[in-house]
């Protein structure tokens, strides 16, 4: 057999070289666009997808104790702000309600007594002083008398008996101006002992009234908070409570979670944290609704430190069976309220999340106290107003008449 039937010609071998350098170049290729785009971009963005979604989880509890006689919310209800979620029994505190309103009615109309008293006493004062000037009017007049007898006992004109009759009289006139005083000094101690009780308030700020007001406040507020309110807008989650159920102050009943307060932890390892700062932008995209879905968010702070810093079992390190594990750290994440009320999110969806860390200008810890409050609710104040307006109701009907004027 000849060579040149078995020896392959240049130009057959020639095409498997040229696809093997077409496939290294492609790899090059790849290489040093990978590598240009990591230098390029990636080099300015830190990527997780151990990233989470967390809200207010507010419990609803009971501020007093008792029998739930309603249940009026479940688990994926919509409440509204102050909606009644939980009814609890009635009966003993409208007992003690009533039993306090009676109490408080009582202490008023002994306060009115007391400010009665003011002009009763007063008045009895004008008597006895009276009496003091009808007593000095005797003495005068008996002494006179006493005197013409005197002088006309020498010449017998005058008995004895006569004269120790106007001696007597002089004596009762003595012992009535005397009693006549001491009757102004006791009006005048019962006159003081009494304002000492009234001066400087009037019927509704008397240490009595308020101390009875107290408890119609306190038997008010117990009554109605036996029916628990919504303290937020939000969705029931979590209900534990049933019918017929003897609850304790402060046991859990259910929750409320207000979705439109969400936010993303989003968990980065230690070697990342370096170039984050807060108001960093970042990109977010949730599982729920894959990439067609992105939210927008700003870094709002990080933690005090790593999770496993703050587990249930912290990691003993110091006590030699040691393995080093990369730690992470939370950082928080606000979103941005429109685009979560047009994609709404639920608490412990997963996320990725991407910050774009190209401006460092921020600061890496806050240091400053948050401006405002996190959330807030004035459902529970009503009730205080209320309750206000409950005990002037009483005294109001007990009262009777306008009050003095402060002295």
């Amino acid at each position: 057999m000849s060579t040149a039937n078995t020896t392959p010609s240049a130009s057959q071998a020639n095409p498997a070289r040229k696809k093997a350098l077409t496939v290294l170049s492609g790899v090059v290729l790849v290489g040093l666009a990978w590598g240009g785009y990591e230098w390029m971009g990636s080099r300015h963005q830190e990527a997780t997808d151990n990233a989470y979604v967390q809200g207010n989880v507010i419990q609803i509890t009971p501020q007093t104790g008792g029998t739930v006689t309603g249940i009026l919310a479940d688990d994926t209800d919509f409440v509204k702000a102050g909606q009644a979620l939980v009814q609890l029994d009635t009966a003993d505190a409208k007992v003690a309600l009533d039993q306090a309103e009676a109490n408080l009615a009582q202490a008023v109309r002994q306060v009115r007594t007391l400010y009665a008293n003011n002009g009763t006493l007063g008045a009895q004062i004008h008597v006895r002083e009276s009496d003091i000037v009808k007593a000095q009017t005797e003495i005068a007049r008996a002494t006179d008398d006493l005197a013409r007898r005197q002088a006309l006992v020498g010449n017998g004109a005058v008995s004895k008996e006569e004269l120790n009759h106007a001696q007597s009289q002089l004596v009762a006139a003595q012992n009535a101006l005397a009693s006549a005083k001491a009757g102004v000094e006791a009006a005048q101690e019962q006159l003081s002992s009494n304002r000492a009780m009234t001066d400087g308030t009037n019927i509704e700020s008397h240490p009595s009234v308020l101390a009875a007001s107290a408890k119609v406040r306190e038997a008010f507020l117990a009554l109605h908070r036996a029916a628990l309110p919504a303290p937020v807008d939000g969705f029931v989650a979590k209900r534990t409570v049933q019918l017929g159920q003897r609850v304790p102050a402060g046991a859990p009943l259910m929750s409320i979670i207000p979705l439109n307060q969400l936010w993303v932890d989003a968990n980065f390892k230690e070697v990342q944290l370096r170039n984050i700062r807060i108001g960093q932008p970042v990109a977010l995209t949730a599982d729920l609704y894959g990439k067609k879905v992105e939210y927008t968010g700003t870094v709002a702070g990080m933690g005090a430190g790593t999770g496993a810093a703050f587990a249930l079992l912290p990691a003993q390190n110091a006590t030699g069976n040691w393995i080093k594990v990369v730690q992470r750290v939370p950082v928080r994440i606000a979103l941005n309220a429109e685009q979560l009320a047009a994609n709404p999110l639920r608490v412990g969806l997963s996320m990725e999340a991407t910050v774009d860390v190209t401006d460092q200008s921020g600061k890496a810890l806050a240091d400053a106290p948050r401006a405002a409050s996190i959330v807030q609710t004035q459902v529970y104040a009503a009730l205080d107003t209320e309750a206000n307006a409950e005990v002037r109701k009483v005294i109001a009907a007990n009262a009777g008449q306008k009050l003095p004027a402060v002295n």
